[in-house]
């Protein structure tokens, strides 16, 4: 069994935050996780996650996902804060092929990919269907409200009660959650990048009080039509990473840490 504290003190948290529960420990014993580079990594598909997510709307207290690709988990070794959002999320997906293949190695292999992308969509269809009320935050000004767009048309009756660029400063944080928390939403997708969106998410998460917080990275530029999608063969060949790449320059920078990745795995000793 994996376990983890919750709750205790990060570095650089602003004096405004209050501490949720400091004394919290996260038991994974009813999780089923793998540990990949010191990190759990919750062993889901994306049915079991929108169940998860389904059951934390319900329960109503404030919950963290991440989203974890190879980057992400290299950017968390070398990023006290993050490493300790990362191990006290309480649902962990696994979204890259990297990671498939980390899990793969240590003997409890994950079926498929669960993106940020994926989740997106999945929770908009949802909440057409149960109401849930859905906050867009990230991206650059105008594409949260493109993507609210599209995905309004996607799944008429998704119920987004607001969007908001994601270039702000971070001691602008405060300030910005709480315009959040007026819109009271159950579920909160943070496309701002690794580990920027997830330290939001983790020192705002008692202000705004969503019920689920989401790190999506680049979901929001996807949806909102300025970036393809790669095609299902390109997907089902676990080349996404690669096609994305290749039509953004930018993203080979990310790219760069899969090299790390592998090599850190293949020496990781628990």
């Amino acid at each position: 069994m994996i376990s983890y504290r919750r709750g205790g003190p990060l570095v650089g948290e602003p004096r405004w935050y209050t501490h949720r529960s400091m004394e919290t420990a996260v038991d994974l014993g009813t999780r089923d996780c793998v540990e990949i580079l010191g990190f759990p990594v919750d062993r889901v598909g994306v049915d079991e996650a929108m169940e998860r997510i389904a059951r934390f709307v319900r329960e109503g207290e404030p919950r963290v996902v991440v989203t974890a690709d190879a980057a992400g988990l290299v950017l968390a070794q070398e990023d006290p804060e993050f490493a300790s959002i990362v191990r006290q999320a309480d649902l962990v997906t696994p979204d890259s092929v990297g990671v498939l293949w980390a899990a793969r190695r240590v003997g409890k292999p994950i079926g498929h990919r669960v993106s940020g992308v994926d989740l997106v969509d999945l929770v908009c269809r949802r909440s057409s269907e149960e109401g849930w009320r859905v906050f867009l935050l990230g991206s650059a000004p105008g594409v949260a409200e493109m993507a609210a767009e599209q995905l309004r048309l996607r799944h008429p009756g998704c119920n987004i009660v607001g969007t908001r660029h994601g270039y702000f400063p971070a001691d602008s944080d405060e300030l910005v959650a709480r315009e959040i928390a007026a819109a009271r939403p159950d579920v909160l997708f943070v496309a701002m990048g690794m580990p920027r969106q997830e330290k939001f998410i983790w020192v705002t998460r008692s202000i705004i009080r969503a019920k689920v917080a989401m790190g999506v990275g680049g979901s929001l530029d996807v949806h909102s039509g300025r970036v393809r999608r790669a095609p299902r063969w390109v997907q089902r060949l676990c080349l996404e990473w690669l096609w994305r790449s290749l039509l953004n320059p930018k993203k080979l920078s990310k790219a760069k840490h899969l090299p790390v990745f592998l090599w850190r795995v293949l020496r990781y000793r628990p």
